[in-house]
């Protein structure tokens, strides 16, 4: 798919930079991915967090256009993984923008809004979608704040710049125990049907949501997939990553590499399928990439340990002629194979010619990221990191490492065409993962669709609700 420039240019002028002390401690980590096996297990999960969960309200006031109810409670992760929150993000707050009326007594729609990537407190959500949805079409909605944003904001953290990776799959866990939380709590209260939706992380925290739920839910996730492996490591916000920073502290510590590396896998992609896909992408031009690099093959074949150019070719390793005719019938063989199906792995090249100048690779795949770590050099190092971050994020984020929502025909998603900050290319689809699910684009980019289509997301909320309400009447007797 075609990246949205303005993506790009909208990520390259915001100042925040995220994990910047890294991935966390390697003990808190291996504690999150054994816990996310619990939260992978609806029932098991369910079960954790008692129907009466204690809930407390703090504010109950009429407004003008709307009745607001405030509440706070202690989050459930906190009680199951203690000593792993900080302090300020063991509280989570919500807010419920209620109508000052209902029309009918047993049909009480209300609709749980996780909030996206920078949404602190509640004004954004309330005034965007929460209220224009209520004079709409009369669905009420309850605003969760994140952990780490807002008033759950640790006091050292500058804005959204999580400290840690570690923080996302915490956020995820929180967000998780905490909707069953306040999903019970409006059983409890007389609202239905219930649904749950976000924009971006928020849509994905949704999706993390529903999975946990042990009744159909209409489920509504916006501009998000089906992991943020991809976010972190392909789209636009791969470049606010010091990937030096997590680079030398995952060779620094064997934890990283042997116990923490060995816990968790990539899903549904390969480095050749990785590759291949970007390949696609980009041809022709990838293709006159790939037979400038058979040249250079060629070229190291007649010149073999007699120019500067050559010694580099082979990464400063003399071969005799021989070695390197095999390497370049090897190499051959291979081309011909992976032109006939458009698709030229780039570890298989790396393999192959042992090059020392990036610049090679650097021309195969064009992101509308300044710096990919990928496709930046060869170094093996780096890409060890970068696949240590894929596992991990899938590992804790994946929605195929949790169960289907009991009802996937009341899932309707609806993704920008031409994301950059959620790249879909190389990912499991949603509606492999979840047959039934209904998949909806709107032709824009990652930031226009945020700014342009609100109107689009709130009518797709009405419908699924209309659809649940449809397969799951509610008795009004």
């Amino acid at each position: 798919m075609p990246r949205s420039r303005l993506d790009a240019v909208y990520r390259s002028i915001l100042l925040t930079k995220f994990f910047t002390k890294g991935w966390g401690s390697p003990e808190n980590l291996k504690r999150i991915f054994e816990f996310r096996k619990v939260l992978a297990n609806r029932k098991t999960c369910y079960e954790l967090i008692p129907r009466d969960y204690p809930i407390n309200i703090t504010k109950d006031e009429e407004w003008s256009d709307c009745h607001i109810i405030e509440g706070s409670f202690e989050s459930p992760f906190n009680k199951h993984l203690p000593n792993i929150m900080p302090y300020e993000t063991i509280t989570s707050h919500f807010q419920l923008v209620l109508p000052r009326k209902w029309y009918s007594h047993k049909i009480k729609p209300i609709c749980l809004h996780l909030a996206g990537t920078g949404d602190h407190f509640f004004w954004r959500r309330r005034n965007l979608i929460a209220k224009p949805l209520l004079k709409e079409s009369g669905i009420a909605s309850l605003l969760v704040e994140n952990p780490f944003y807002g008033s759950r904001k640790p006091q050292n953290q500058i804005r959204s710049c999580l400290h840690n990776v570690c923080d996302i799959f915490v956020m995820g866990g929180c967000l998780i125990m905490e909707s069953i939380v306040l999903l019970n709590w409006c059983e409890q209260q007389g609202f239905a049907p219930l649904g749950l939706t976000g924009l971006s992380m928020g849509g994905h925290m949704a999706s993390l949501a529903a999975t946990n739920w042990p009744k159909p839910i209409p489920l509504i996730p916006c501009l998000s997939w089906s992991t943020a492996s991809p976010v972190f490591t392909q789209g636009v916000m791969s470049a606010s990553i010091n990937w030096t920073l997590l680079e030398n502290q995952y060779f620094a510590n064997e934890l990283y590499q042997n116990d923490l590396a060995k816990m968790v896998k990539i899903i549904g992609k390969e480095d050749a399928f990785l590759a291949g896909q970007h390949f696609a992408q980009h041809y022709p031009s990838s293709m006159k990439r790939i037979n400038e690099l058979k040249q250079m093959s060629d070229d190291a074949t007649n010149e073999v340990c007699t120019t500067t150019a050559t010694e580099t070719v082979i990464n400063n390793k003399e071969y005799n002629n021989s070695e390197l005719k095999n390497q370049d019938n090897t190499l051959k063989n291979q081309i011909a194979e992976e032109k006939a199906a458009r698709i030229f792995p780039l570890n298989i090249l790396s393999n192959k010619l042992k090059l020392k100048d990036a610049n090679a690779i650097k021309g195969v795949c064009m992101l509308p990221v300044p710096r990919h770590p990928l496709f930046s050099d060869c170094k093996w190092r780096e890409r060890e990191a970068l696949q240590f971050m894929c596992g991990i994020m899938d590992e804790c984020t994946h929605l195929k490492n949790f169960e289907v929502p009991v009802d996937t025909e009341l899932i309707i998603a609806v993704c920008a065409r031409n994301d950059a900050y959620v790249p879909r290319d190389d990912c499991m689809s949603l509606d492999k993962i979840w047959p039934g699910a209904e998949i909806r684009y709107i032709d824009a980019g990652h930031v226009s669709a945020y700014l342009l289509h609100q109107k689009v997301f709130r009518s797709t909320i009405v419908e699924a609700f209309e659809r649940s309400m449809k397969k799951y009447p509610i008795q009004t007797s």
